[in-house]
């Protein structure tokens, strides 16, 4: 996949929300669980549930 810089302003302007289930799905399918995901996130981001 080829990185623009239009597609970069597509998915910084994503909602979180949006792409969630997205994520969660090819994680598990990857055989984590929701926890991890979740500690990532929190990882990543500073937020928690």
């Amino acid at each position: 996949m080829k990185v623009t810089p239009e597609k970069n302003e597509q998915v910084a302007n994503m909602v979180f929300a949006s792409i969630y289930p997205h994520y969660w799905n090819r994680l598990k399918k990857n055989g984590r669980t929701k926890e991890e995901f979740h500690n990532v996130i929190e990882w990543f981001t500073g937020y928690d549930e």
